[in-house]
């Protein structure tokens, strides 16, 4: 159901306050540029910092400036099974065209306990359901027999799958069904893993460099192994450059550097280190960016 280069989204502070502008104008750079959809309130949108009020705001905001141009699928995850159903009910309220679920944090829950979770909110809540499994912020990791049994629910779609795994995303396609889209979450794997069938993105690099990662998507979907490898190692420095410190902080640094936003990034996380940015700055010269 979905497939390309989906940008997991920053959501750009001013004075500790959404930047409803700001945010719009880099929704509209982003469409502008031929990405393929918008990923709101995820990890690279800093939700673990927004207020409940915050998250549905920049869901809203999002679907409004979109207009239907590109499909949405709405961060809607949480540790607490009752909140997330409650976030996926409004991301369907709100207009989104699906809600991406991380595997509940810190609770570390079972394989049968993540089963019956993501059950739980697809019974609850009538909207195409994008797993995520990232294991290196939630200390659990989802195994492709669990996403095989859910993958059999009608409206869990898909699933982001952030392990840089080869073998557990050849597993994840051997056991799933075929219409359930593989998603990578980890930006410099995206050739290797959309070669063992998978059918996207959802990216911070395209933040920085849309076009090109929806390029990138479209060559594996084509065939076209030869554009794919370049388009692959073109971007690998930015790859690098944007996990030089914990995600979001280069990437909000790099949007900064584009004009696009401020600086802000919301504490706990702080601005990327001075040293670091002439590195970022370079890159993003190299790649016409800025």
């Amino acid at each position: 159901m979905f497939e390309g280069a989906f940008s997991a989204l920053v959501t750009p502070f001013k004075d500790n306050q959404v930047d409803e502008e700001a945010l719009r104008g880099i929704i509209g750079f982003q469409i502008s540029k031929g990405i393929n959809g918008l990923v709101p309130c995820g990890t690279t949108g800093e939700s673990a910092t927004l207020t409940y009020e915050e998250h549905k705001k920049v869901i809203e905001i999002t679907v409004d400036a979109a207009d239907g141009r590109v499909p949405v699928i709405a961060g809607a995850g949480s540790n607490s099974t009752a909140e997330t159903i409650d976030l996926a009910a409004h991301a369907k309220k709100a207009g989104a065209h699906g809600a991406l679920l991380i595997t509940p944090y810190y609770n570390k829950p079972t394989q049968e306990g993540l089963y019956l979770h993501y059950k739980s909110v697809a019974q609850a809540v009538d909207l195409p359901l994008v797993l995520y499994n990232v294991p290196g912020r939630t200390c659990v990791n989802m195994l492709p027999e669990t996403s095989a049994k859910l993958s059999a629910i009608e409206n869990i779609v898909g699933i982001k799958e952030a392990t840089a795994d080869m073998e557990q995303i050849s597993w994840l396609k051997k056991l799933c069904r075929d219409q359930f889209s593989i998603l990578s979450g980890d930006d410099a794997t995206v050739l290797p893993m959309m070669t063992l069938g998978g059918r996207g993105v959802i990216s911070v690099v395209s933040n920085v460099v849309p076009g090109e990662m929806a390029a990138l998507c479209r060559a594996c979907l084509d065939g076209d192994r030869d554009k794919a490898l370049d388009i692959h190692y073109r971007l690998l420095p930015l790859t690098r450059a944007l996990f030089s410190e914990t995600n979001p902080i280069p990437v909000k640094e790099a949007i900064h550097m584009m004009g696009l936003m401020s600086d802000e990034v919301r504490l706990p996380l702080t601005r990327l280190p001075e040293d670091k940015r002439p590195a970022l700055s370079a890159v993003l010269k190299e790649l016409d960016v800025i």
